[in-house]
């Protein structure tokens, strides 16, 4: 399916998609009376995770501009963090009854047995594909539903070229990329230097991918972070490094600790904020650099404006990425940012250098020298204020909704 004049505003700058879709919204209110627009959302569980808390933010933003929104959770598991829980508090949502049994292993088969009954039962106008987690299920609605499945946009959450898995994984990851490009009407990348990777890794043209700056932060939690800005002056004192994240393999915080554990001072601390799998591998490895008395871990944080007061610098050893909302709140704050560079948009996050320094991918050496380098906070911090603006919740939400609408009326148009 082709969205015409889509491909114009793939690598747009800031607020070109806004401007294209109310260009668009306004055609089309010349013909068509405006209404509701019914938008489904479909994830596994309130288990903690990025692509889980944008998509609970942007249901509630989508809410509060008048569409009529759906959330159908997979399980109700013992994990269920009450952060993103409650995001869902005051949305309409269900849970799939009977899966306090299914876990990670099981809930794809547990959502593609039971979400084609509510689709038809609740018959929105289109299904919102919140991550690259999530694609399977897509493909699966619209084997299973057919001509009968909304249209599918379907956001663009990790890399795609996963340079992390061995040959033979990745090459079939690479093909699983382009067999369910069939089935998405839409991919939804989340800044402008994706719309080649999405192109490169599906094959699409480019009438079929579209950018919506990731919508991270409400403008009121923007002039929270704008508070932040505390002068960090004090050269005798140690710093106090942070990074965020879930502990598992991807987000790579075995290479942080090394690197920590090689740069730092007496005086240096290092927070790791989020909580997996890995856990005890960590706390083991800390305790082996001997770095366990300056490194904590308190967990799930639901409020990271107290922690990041506290800080300096922010870390990220991640191996790869999408478009890392913590980073953006990390500019946001003031802190100087280090990291690893794990996505093809980290040179536009961090603008060349401007808001922060790359390393590269696994490095341990490089990340421990750039740590030892880093200021105290951003050089400018207004200018970093300005760039975080382009991340607002309200316009990403707004944006996206604008598409959406123009995707079903040229679907209803077929």
């Amino acid at each position: 399916m082709s969205l015409n004049n889509l491909s114009s505003v793939s690598a747009p700058p800031p607020n070109a998609l806004s401007a294209w879709t109310d260009d668009a919204d306004r055609q089309d209110q010349d013909s068509t009376p405006a209404r509701q627009l019914k938008i489904l959302t479909f994830l596994h569980s309130f288990d903690p995770g990025g692509v889980e808390r944008v998509a609970m933010r942007l249901n509630n933003a989508w809410h509060e501009l008048g569409a009529d929104v759906r959330l159908v959770i997979g399980r109700n598991s013992d994990t269920a963090h009450a952060g993103i829980k409650g995001l869902a508090r005051d949305l309409p949502y269900e849970i799939i009854p009977g899966g306090e049994h299914i876990n990670r292993r099981t809930q794809l088969a547990w959502m593609l047995r039971h979400l084609p009954a509510i689709i038809r039962r609740e018959r929105p106008d289109v299904l919102f594909c919140a991550g690259n987690t999530y694609s399977s299920v897509s493909v699966g609605m619209k084997l299973i539903l057919g001509r009968a499945c909304p249209p599918i946009v379907a956001k663009v959450s990790n890399d795609l070229d996963r340079r992390d898995m061995g040959p033979v994984l990745r090459f079939c990851y690479h093909r699983w990329l382009r067999a369910q490009a069939g089935f998405i009407d839409c991919y939804v990348g989340m800044a402008p230097a994706m719309t080649d990777e999405i192109a490169r890794a599906t094959g699409l043209d480019r009438d079929r991918i579209a950018i919506v700056n990731d919508p991270i932060l409400r403008r009121s939690e923007l002039a929270r972070f704008a508070g932040i800005h505390v002068a960090r002056d004090n050269a005798s004192a140690g710093r106090h490094f942070v990074a965020i994240g879930r502990m598992k393999p991807q987000k790579n915080f075995a290479l942080l600790l090394r690197a920590f554990g090689r740069m730092a001072t007496p005086a240096d601390r290092l927070t790791i904020l989020g909580e997996g799998p890995e856990r005890p591998i960590l706390e083991t490895l800390a305790t082996t650099l001997g770095i366990a008395n300056r490194v904590a871990m308190p967990g799930h944080v639901s409020d990271l404006t107290t922690w990041l007061v506290d800080a300096d610098v922010f870390v990220m050893s991640s191996d790869y990425e999408g478009v890392p909302a913590v980073l953006i709140e990390a500019i946001a704050a003031n802190l100087a940012v280090v990291a690893t560079d794990c996505s093809v948009s980290m040179r536009d996050l961090v603008r060349g250098g401007v808001f922060g320094q790359l390393v590269p991918v696994g490095d341990e050496v490089a990340l421990a020298a750039a740590m030892a380098e880093a200021p105290r906070n951003q050089r400018d911090h207004q200018a970093a204020l300005e760039h975080a603006r382009h991340f607002t919740l309200e316009q990403g939400a707004a944006d996206y909704l604008a598409l959406m609408r123009k995707l079903v009326a040229q679907t209803a148009r077929r």
